[in-house]
């Protein structure tokens, strides 16, 4: 990377690091930073340089609102120490997805969240089962607007089974959209923290990114796509083969999942029930299984599926 897109032009980056941590001597030397000041100012702007790099890696460069944003949320405190800093060799390292538009890294915050991030990067299509709050949707969603954000894909599809609007569709109000939303509303949750309101808007109206029930997948084939088949524990297995078979060129999909939470009807099987044993030999396709040590909800939530799980053993026997 050359220095100027790290340090900006005539050194406008550098300078206005200088001006936010004034305690602080910063000085550049080729592709050397030293860091000379409070210890907490130091690890500040170390992680405020590995930030830009990742942007610079992604972008090609970096603009003066985004440090503006990256130096809002650094917090600094007092202490002494001094450091010198080198990008490291890989700006990728660690477990950062992506960046939300406020600057918040999203990442991978626990071993089965790194495990779907692995084994998406390695397979066009990939399972991801587990109970509730191990982050599968939250995950798999970051990997979608990252994947566009770097254009690998076109667009992004996510949908979710709508098992309960069913027959009870027609008594809630309001038009198709509003009695739909409500069930894919977990999908929007987080596309706005990851996407700035107004981007997301024109996104949204322009189908760059679609949420749809999965009905709609029927009859469409979905090319340059990152394809998210969220709650996949209420597809039928008819609807788990629609939905595989709808996958075009250049194309992922990711279906997420928890097997322990089917509310289809008693007289069909879940999809994703079924499909570990349809699809398990498949190259290209991958299954991977998170448990209750990657909940990343409220710490009762492990207790609570430890409780149920510990119930339904001793049911079965």
């Amino acid at each position: 990377m050359e220095p100027v897109v790290l340090l900006g032009f005539s050194d406008e980056h550098l300078n206005q690091l200088d001006r936010a941590f004034p305690a602080t001597k910063i000085t550049a030397r080729g592709n050397r930073v030293k860091i000379l000041g409070p210890e907490s100012e130091v690890d500040a702007v170390k992680e405020i340089l590995e930030e830009m790099i990742g942007l610079a890696k992604r972008n090609g460069q970096i603009q003066q609102s985004d440090l503006s944003t990256l130096l809002a949320l650094a917090n600094k405190t007092e202490g002494n120490d001094s450091a010198i800093w080198s990008p490291p060799e890989d700006p990728d390292i660690g477990d950062t997805i992506l960046h939300t538009f406020t600057g918040e890294a999203i990442t991978a915050k626990t071993p089965g969240q790194r495990a779907i991030v692995k084994a998406s990067e390695q397979n066009d299509i990939l399972f991801a089962i587990g109970p509730a709050g191990t982050g599968k949707t939250y995950t798999s969603v970051a990997l979608a607007v990252r994947a566009l954000k770097e254009r690998k894909v076109k667009k992004i599809i996510l949908a979710r089974p709508a098992v309960e609007a069913g027959e009870n569709l027609g008594f809630l109000p309001g038009d198709l959209k509003e009695k739909i939303d409500p069930y894919l509303r977990p999908l929007y949750d987080a596309l706005e923290e990851m996407i700035e309101f107004d981007k997301l808007e024109f996104q949204l109206a322009k189908n760059i990114i679609e949420i749809a029930p999965l009905a709609y997948m029927r009859g469409r084939t979905l090319n340059n796509a990152f394809v998210i088949l969220d709650e996949a524990q209420n597809a039928t297995n008819t609807q788990m083969k629609m939905f595989l078979t709808r996958i075009g060129f250049n194309s992922r999909a990711i279906i997420t999942g928890d097997v322990t939470q089917t509310d289809l009807p008693k007289r069909h099987q879940s999809g994703l029930v079924s499909i570990q044993k349809i699809l398990q030999d498949i190259k290209g396709i991958s299954f991977t299984y998170l448990d209750q040590n990657d909940v990343v909800r409220h710490k009762l939530v492990r207790d609570i599926i430890d409780a149920y799980e510990k119930f339904e053993n001793k049911e079965d026997n």
